[in-house]
């Protein structure tokens, strides 16, 4: 879920709450049924969790809201490993968008301490992976309160959340696992409780990927008593390796890229947070809107946009789309809302202006939103979130607000955008720490300092030596963004790049009117500089595009950079792709040129590389690049190529038509097709049309004929041709589609080891 925060810092009877990011973490605590304090300490936790609330979004901007009133579901799979993924995180959500291929294990939050498969004992350490932003923290939360209301885990007799963030601050500090405890939860000191091996205990460390402590495994001392005080880093080691308290529960979070940190022996199961899946989406903004039209008016325009429907994956981002959209749907007047990534953002920055404004400024709703204070928090925050982007930070510390000129004491004033962490408790911590309430947020804010630097003063910031540059210098300009970005080895710019054409386009820099002092020259010569780069627009500057993006694309990439710059690339920048294909030494075996408008033209020239013997090409995903039936008949010669070593292919959004169809019906018909997956969506079966490509499936191991309109009829025709043909079809998804359970009973004649 979005994140979290308390309505206030309660304190009941003794029992002490602290805040974190997302949620309102209380370090929770239940007795053993002997023990005299029980029935009341429950009783008292129980009666807080019926009455307390959180607040979805930032502290004082979010509405306070139930926990179980708006908690939805999240989709979690079991399975994985702890090895790093350091692929940008915007990626791995849209990598997983497209991962039907194989059957995933789901798992409920309430199992994870079930004994695993070919185990006969309980779950000892959890990890859970899962990007930023994708309800990690939230389900921590949701843990406390199932098992404080009796739902789950019920032989735990205590919890102690802890976040790596906090434990940060105590790096210096010498406890035993006791005092630890004793710090956070001073009722366990006070009921005289310092044997916990007595106890059934689950330990919760939140944020894995912030630990800031060596957890030297290798190194560190081994300890066994509780009662020895030593650092935190030795404490936890000793507790992951199970030295200490090896009868208690860990259960740890963490972004993906951070996995690795803890040694694989130690961990019994890793499941993985994959967010929000298509229904869950609607369930969450049917919640959010009581109002049922107008959640579903926003429900239909999230999906016309891939980009919007993608991101939603995460929760945090559907809380930014309401936030949004709520308030463009508030006013009277008809307005064309948010279509891409940077649409939204620049209206998210809106809305916060207008609350900073009304709230805090006292001004009036329809005073201009771009007032001289807004722009200053703009750009301090801008500021801010290019330098620790830049270092890799996401979280920082009050200094290096002060280095960004930030108030600490105005800092709430920024609440819709920034927000304190946690308080300050017991004089104890040295520093408050600040986050960006996501990671998108952050890169996008970058983005926007980045550009009105360049606009406002002509001055690169992504160069090393800081010159002002010539307004006639925009191309170098872009080229230094593509260059930096490509310097990363594990794409963490690359969102940033993608915000950074994005704010290039007139249409977002009239969002932004009062942000910039000068205006641009000529939009239209800005569009032409960016064509030759990157977006997708047509230019008549094709010389300068193909000569840049073959040079990056021959500079030994690796296969991620390839992918990410060729995403970027219009119709213009296949002849380039095709010469790097060509390469004996191109190493590319996977290609996804989805959404970019090639249109038959860029086909053509970029499956001239495929006619080269040594291509090493498996994978081509070319759904919605506004393909007609032409684009068939190159890439059903393509197919039937002996050299060709084409595994999969999507075509799917594209009016290939049932003409286009049969000719590529030819290619896959070929002896020497080796396509394995192919993805269309074009098909509509009926009693009356059996079309050609249905008859040719006996390369083809997984199909996918999602929403395309197909009824029981239309299995009948699937059913017989797979049949007739000896096919070695194994996988079939028919998802959004209408076969009724006469065509499922059809279907399942085909004994195939997944049917969707």
């Amino acid at each position: 879920m979005p994140f979290y925060h308390p309505v206030s810092s309660p304190s009941v009877s003794g029992m002490s709450y602290r805040h974190r990011t997302g949620i309102y973490t209380r370090t929770a605590l239940r007795v053993n049924p002997s023990h005299w304090l029980n029935n009341w300490i429950v009783g008292k936790v129980r009666q807080w969790y019926r009455g307390h609330c959180v607040f979805e979004g930032i502290a004082k901007a979010g509405n306070p809201t139930r926990l179980n009133q708006i908690y939805t579901e999240l989709y979690i799979t079991e399975g994985g490993t702890t090895e790093v993924n350091d692929e940008h995180e915007v990626r791995q959500i849209e990598t997983a968008s497209r991962k039907p291929d194989r059957p995933e294990r789901t798992i409920k939050h309430g199992e994870f301490f079930n004994a695993s498969s070919g185990r006969d004992q309980t779950n000892r350490i959890v990890l859970t992976k899962g990007v930023a932003g994708i309800g990690k923290t939230i389900l921590t939360q949701k843990i406390i309160l199932d098992w404080t209301e009796d739902k789950a885990n019920q032989d735990i007799q205590f919890i102690f959340p802890f976040t790596f963030r906090e434990l940060n601050v105590l790096k210096d500090k010498k406890f035993s696992l006791v005092e630890l405890v004793h710090h956070f939860l001073t009722t366990t000191k006070d009921s005289g409780i310092c044997r916990f091996e007595d106890f059934q205990v689950m330990f919760i460390l939140d944020g894995l990927d912030e630990c800031r402590l060596p957890l030297d495994f290798n190194n560190n001392m081994i300890l066994t008593d509780v009662a020895v005080s030593t650092s935190v880093d030795v404490l936890l080691t000793n507790l992951i390796r199970g030295n200490l308290l090896p009868s208690a529960h860990l259960w740890i979070t963490t972004r993906p890229a951070a996995a690795n940190q803890i040694p694989p022996q130690c961990v019994d199961m890793v499941t993985e947070i994959r967010g929000f899946t298509d229904p869950q989406k609607e369930e969450y903004f049917r919640k959010r809107f009581r109002d049922e039209k107008q959640g579903s008016r926003i429900i239909s325009h999230i999906k016309t946009s891939r980009s919007l429907h993608i991101m939603c994956h995460i929760p945090v981002f559907c809380w930014i789309t309401a936030t949004v959209l709520e308030e463009m749907l508030r006013t009277t007047e008809v307005r064309k809302l948010p279509n891409t990534l940077t649409e939204m953002y620049i209206h998210f920055l809106v809305v916060q202006a207008k609350v900073k404004k009304v709230k805090y400024d006292e001004g009036a709703e329809t005073d201009p939103h771009w007032s001289p204070e807004s722009r200053k928090m703009v750009e301090s925050l801008g500021k801010l979130a290019f330098h620790q982007l830049q270092k890799g930070n996401l979280i920082f510390y009050e200094s290096d607000l002060t280095e960004c000129g930030i108030n600490i004491r105005a800092a709430s004033v920024y609440s819709g955008v920034f927000t304190q962490i946690f308080k300050e408790e017991r004089g104890l911590y040295q520093d408050k720490v600040f986050c960006f309430v996501h990671l998108s947020v952050q890169e996008f804010l970058a983005a926007l300092h980045v550009s009105l630097t360049f606009i406002n003063s002509d001055v690169n910031l992504l160069e090393e030596a800081q010159t002002i540059s010539s307004r006639s210098d925009k191309t170098h300009f872009y080229q230094s963004a593509v260059d930096k970005a490509l310097e990363s080895p594990n794409g963490h710019l690359d969102l940033f790049l993608r915000f950074l054409v994005g704010l290039s386009m007139p249409t977002n820099q009239t969002l932004l009117r009062g942000l910039l002092t000068t205006t641009e020259r000529s939009s239209q010569t800005n569009q032409t500089l960016l064509a030759s780069l990157l977006t997708r627009l047509r230019s008549s500057s094709q010389f300068n595009q193909k000569t840049y993006i073959k040079k990056k694309l021959n500079e030994n990439l690796s296969t991620e950079k390839s992918i990410n710059l060729s995403n970027c690339c219009c119709d213009l920048s296949c002849e380039a792709l095709s010469s790097s294909l060509k390469l004996e030494d191109c190493g590319l075996r996977s290609l996804d040129m989805g959404n970019n408008k090639l249109q038959d033209s860029g086909l053509k020239l970029l499956l001239a590389g495929l006619e080269i013997p040594y291509c090493k090409l498996e994978t081509l995903r070319l759904s919605n690049c506004n393909l007609s039936k032409r684009s068939c008949e190159i890439l059903s010669s393509v197919l039937s190529a002996s050299y060709s070593i084409l595994r999969e292919l999507d075509l799917s959004d594209n009016d290939l038509k049932d003409s286009g169809m049969t000719i590529l019906s030819s290619g896959l018909d070929n002896p020497h097709c080796k396509l394995e997956t192919l993805r269309s969506a074009i098909l509509k079966c009926t009693t009356s049309h059996r079309y050609p490509v249905l008859q040719y499936l006996s390369h083809v191991v997984f199909f996918r004929l999602t929403g395309c309109l197909i009824t029981k009829y239309g299995c009948t025709s699937l059913v017989s041709a797979v049949k007739a043909n000896h096919s070695h079809l194994r996988e079939l998804d028919l998802t959004y589609n209408h076969p009724e359970e006469a065509g499922v009973k059809l279907l399942e004649q085909l004994r195939l080891e997944i049917l969707r």
